[in-house]
């Protein structure tokens, strides 16, 4: 009666967190087996969870970067980077994503902040628009695969996983499917017979490759230096200032918001800060940037900004403490524990399990909005993978991963409908442009849930 009453709510055009939260009243009501009271005292004990507070920390920290210039800076980088290759600005959309993406945290945020960007410049230089809107899309995937991940952290609180492990989970995949999508802008270049975007030149390779080496060696260098005794906050405050007198002197391009990422991971692999202190100091961190160092930032945009916050916040909220009556509704009325019973008398091979899994959340991710379908599918399908012994780190990935692919899909991908606005292109043209960038994502989804190495190997080095 549950399922029938959520899915007559969601038929009717109800919202999804208004659906789970009302048929859960509604169920309560009829069968009178609890106070109507408890859909409210499930809600509220949803959300009261410490790793949560970490979600508008998250957020605000994602929007400041994206409105105060940070993308441009991103973009140019990656321009002088690896513009010069044939197929240029595919390989920069790509690229820059993967910067991004260490800094906002969702497939959206990517798409309408950076993707702008990047498909007006594709489109001033030649490209198709819809090749433009196709690796746009595919790149924007990368948002909350590599950390930080909105979608990780709504997981980890309803699997009760390490966040840490979960970042760390993302970074290696997030390269793979970075190496992947360069490889197709590749072979569409080779096909097309495109050239690069911009002229070749050693000092401003040089210059990028530079920067990009400041960002792998400060950070090891740091933690070198509190292995081999220095104290470690002086160490770290010494570091940042000498990264800010650098980009002072060298006028880096790009270097203080790719520290963003490595400031995070850092410090949580360190154990310096907890991901919901990461969150606050990923916060700090962009306000300085863009209200100090750039001043790019006004403080009438950062009132903006922080309303903007608060009204994704809330809706995120919303949708969490919806789900968590209805997945409590789930378990006590024993749905979770017959759609266990049932694929395990199917299947107890976890192969096979993950491949119906993943049909099942690819399925799910064309019609619900990831913090959605994590909150309904993780206690269903969490407990079954535990039985079998796959790996809950492993599989978060895994399901955030085809969450991400259903955002390019039709009837509810949000990516889908950003890109079409942003490109100015009907729904129809731009799901035909994103289907040949389902081939790379595909790819990744099954050598990501075969190969639970990759995602796995980090946080097992670190002890998570």
């Amino acid at each position: 009666m549950l399922k029938a009453l959520f899915l007559l709510l969601m038929v009717s055009g109800i919202p999804v967190a208004i659906a789970m939260a009302g048929s859960s009243l509604l169920y309560i009501l009829v069968s009178g087996d609890l106070p109507a009271f408890a859909v409210v005292h499930r809600m509220i004990g949803g959300i009261d969870s410490f790793p949560l507070l970490a979600v508008p920390f998250f957020i605000l920290a994602g929007n400041l970067m994206n409105n105060a210039g940070i993308t441009n800076r991103i973009y140019n980088f990656a321009l002088a980077l690896v513009g010069w290759l044939k197929g240029g600005l595919g390989h920069v959309n790509v690229l820059g994503s993967v910067i991004f993406a260490g800094m906002s945290g969702t497939a959206i945020a990517d798409a309408a902040g950076l993707g702008t960007i990047e498909i007006k410049a594709m489109k001033d230089h030649g490209y198709q628009t819809e090749f433009a809107v196709g690796v746009t899309a595919a790149s924007a995937t990368l948002g909350p695969i590599i950390p930080p991940s909105l979608p990780f952290v709504i997981y980890a609180m309803m699997a009760n996983v390490s966040v840490g492990a979960l970042f760390l989970a993302g970074i290696l995949p997030g390269v793979l499917m970075a190496i992947l999508m360069m490889l197709t802008v590749a072979w569409f270049a080779h096909k097309n017979g495109w050239g690069g975007d911009i002229k070749f030149e050693w000092a401003r390779l040089s210059k990028a490759l530079i920067e990009t080496l400041v960002v792998c060696v400060w950070p090891v260098a740091l933690y070198y230096l509190v292995q081999w005794g220095a104290p470690a906050q002086a160490t770290v405050i010494a570091g940042i200032v000498l990264i800010f007198l650098g980009d002072r002197y060298f006028k880096w391009q790009a270097v203080l918001p790719i520290m963003t990422p490595v400031l995070l991971i850092g410090g949580m692999s360190t154990g310096i800060f907890t991901p919901t202190e990461g969150a606050i100091a990923a916060c700090v961190w962009a306000m300085v940037l863009g209200l100090a160092w750039y001043r790019t930032l006004s403080w009438r945009m950062f009132v903006k900004v922080c309303l903007d916050t608060v009204e994704t916040t809330a809706t995120v909220m919303f949708i969490v403490a919806a789900a968590s009556i209805f997945g409590w509704m789930l378990t006590a009325t024993g749905v979770t524990a017959a759609i266990a019973s049932g694929v395990l008398a199917i299947t107890r091979e976890p192969w096979l399990f993950l491949l119906m899994a993943n049909l099942l959340m690819l399925f799910v991710g064309c019609f619900l909005e990831p913090t959605a379908a994590i909150t309904i599918l993780v206690p269903i399908l969490l407990p079954i993978a535990r039985q079998l012994g796959v790996d809950p780190v492993h599989f978060g990935l895994v399901m955030v991963l085809n969450l991400m692919i259903g955002l390019l899909h039709p009837p509810m991908g949000m990516v889908l409908f950003v890109l079409a606005r942003v490109a100015k292109l009907t729904v129809e043209r731009t799901t035909v442009a994103i289907l040949p960038w389902l081939v790379p994502l595909l790819v990744a989804l099954f050598v990501l849930t075969y190969v639970p190495s990759i995602s796995l190997w980090l946080p097992r080095s670190v002890g998570l």
